[in-house]
């Protein structure tokens, strides 16, 4: 199965609390946070919503 490898690039500062919530949830608190999630409809969900603070690259 595949991997997701997410890097947070901006910063949460001024960020509404969900996208907030959204990060934390995957395991990302401050610039340059890297994590490797599962690729499955839930972590997609979650990087919709905050795609824009996100640097993801796949991983086999």
């Amino acid at each position: 199965m595949a991997n997701l490898k997410i890097k947070l690039v901006k910063s949460l500062n001024g960020r509404i609390q969900k996208h907030k919530a959204n990060a934390a949830a995957l395991g990302l608190k401050k610039i340059g946070d890297t994590t490797v999630q599962p690729d499955n409809p839930c972590t997609r969900g979650k990087l919709a919503k905050i795609g824009y603070l996100l640097q993801v690259t796949e991983e086999q």
